[in-house]
């Protein structure tokens, strides 16, 4: 009898290691709407939006007690229903909501659960959702302007090459510190927009993020060879879309915001114009983040802040026409 409680013992043992190496996912119904729209499921059986979510919070905690790696994806109900529609599933079922929700994070909104409350968690996801579909969006616009009829280039391509290269001259020219870069870009059917935030840290041998002269050091990779540290997905969906404004000319425009300990933060600021980013001058950066978007009346500057004119960026030197 010993014997046999120790075997049972190992083996919960073993399954509780096991149960440590095998992911999960759980689906979030993020707002009021898409969850009534789930309800029409009778199996569905939770009828509070609020409630639902303290039952995810405390399921994400116990699964994070359990050393499980867990991943939490933005449910869509419209996208469900097609899901069911197209591979002959009925609806109205948990295992069929479970097959759905484990295929999310290799095609929808989803982040990895690190113990952050359900209010912080909500708004990541939609979040990453928006930018997923302001990213899918800018590729497509991309991809459907074909090739130069002049020259034969790929038009999307080359515009995405021309925008990496602005984005590197960005990084460079801003030194050292944490950059928040913004780039909006008027398209077809909406308004584009990016963010990226990146750190560049001190060269162990340069305390300075200027050259003697006083202009920006634009040595590779920030002042003194320093390495920026960039999500690759934010720089990817900030390069495609400054690309679409590229590709297209349209207008639009870049503003960068760099932090720096015991500094000021410096605020900086370039139009798209023909293709290229063209800096704006202190007085328009200025004028630019102190006046109201939706009414036009002049806001109050922030303190601590330094309103600077866009810096020069270079020649292109891509070898691209577009």
């Amino acid at each position: 009898m010993a014997h046999t409680d120790h075997s049972e013992q190992t083996l919960r043992t073993a399954r509780r290691r096991l149960r440590r190496e095998v992911p999960s996912t759980v689906g979030l119904l993020a707002d009021e709407r898409d969850f009534t729209a789930m309800r029409r499921y009778r199996t569905f059986t939770f009828d509070d939006h609020a409630a639902y979510l303290r039952q995810i919070d405390g399921l994400l905690k116990t699964l994070a007690s359990q050393g499980v790696h867990t991943t939490v994806a933005l449910f869509d109900p419209e996208e469900y229903a097609e899901y069911c529609a197209e591979s002959g599933l009925d609806p109205d079922t948990a295992d069929s909501r479970g097959r759905f929700t484990a295929r999310i994070p290799g095609s929808g909104a989803a982040i990895a659960y690190t113990g952050q409350p359900i209010d912080s968690l909500v708004p990541q996801l939609i979040s990453g959702a928006i930018r997923r579909a302001t990213w899918e969006y800018a590729t497509t616009l991309l991809a459907d302007l074909g090739e130069c009829a002049d020259c034969g280039q790929d038009i999307g391509r080359a515009a995405f090459d021309r925008a990496s290269h602005l984005l590197l001259r960005l990084l460079e020219g801003a030194g050292s510190g944490t950059h928040h870069l913004v780039c909006s870009v008027p398209a077809v059917d909406e308004q584009l927009l990016a963010v990226l935030r990146t750190d560049c840290p001190d060269s162990p041998d340069s305390s300075s993020d200027t050259n003697p002269d006083g202009s920006p050091d634009n040595s590779p990779d920030g002042p003194g060879g320093a390495p920026s540290r960039l999500d690759s997905s934010q720089a990817t969906e900030f390069v495609t879309v400054l690309a679409v404004g590229i590709a297209l000319e349209s207008a639009g425009g870049v503003v960068l915001r760099t932090t720096r300990a015991d500094d000021p933060d410096r605020l900086h600021g370039w139009r798209l114009q023909r293709g290229s980013l063209v800096p704006l001058t202190a007085g328009e950066v200025f004028s630019a983040y102190c006046t109201d978007a939706d009414t036009g009346e002049p806001v109050s500057p922030e303190s601590g802040v330094e309103y600077r004119a866009g810096f020069d960026l270079g020649p292109d030197d891509t070898g691209t026409h577009h």
